[in-house]
């Protein structure tokens, strides 16, 4: 069993999570593909998901963007990248696993919080309702094709 002392020494992780019924590599696609990927989560990407790339995303709706750094991608199963801030940079992996009836369960999880407190909370909690909010965009447009805003309607300006 673990400690308390050792559970709060562990950095924070963010985990969310979907079953979107899909075969995995037009899943896998739609995180890949800026073409695919600009309808539901980001506006402009500067390419795809490869490994190696150095991307840059923008959310016009907010005014915000991020350098994106592709770590690991295998096909239809795996994108791992880095992004934020490079003095603080966390790292997000993407995990496609088929399930039957032409299902794909998908996680993501971001790990590299720093900070301790409400701050860590409070950009964990972010990251979770962010990604969340994604993965049932990315649902929406794959299982019946509505892009549903869902992602520039989560913080309103």
């Amino acid at each position: 069993m673990e400690t308390p002392e050792l559970a709060l020494s562990r950095a924070p992780a963010a985990y969310a999570c979907m079953i979107v019924r899909k075969p995995a590599e037009e899943v896998f696609r739609a995180f890949a593909d800026p073409a695919v990927t600009s309808r539901f989560w980001y506006s402009k990407s500067s390419g795809p998901m490869v490994a190696g790339a150095e991307l840059h995303w923008e959310w016009e709706t907010y005014g915000a963007s991020a350098d994106v750094r592709v770590k690991e991608v295998q096909d239809a199963r795996l994108i791992r990248f880095e992004w934020g801030n490079y003095g603080q940079p966390t790292t997000v992996e993407l995990r496609f696993t088929p399930r039957a009836e032409e299902a794909t369960f998908v996680e993501v999880t971001e790990t590299g919080f720093e900070g301790s407190g409400d701050d860590a909370v409070r950009w964990v909690n972010d990251t979770v309702g962010g990604f969340a909010t994604a993965l049932c965009a990315m649902k929406a447009l794959l299982e019946y094709d509505i892009e549903l805003g869902a992602v520039s309607d989560h913080h309103p300006v």
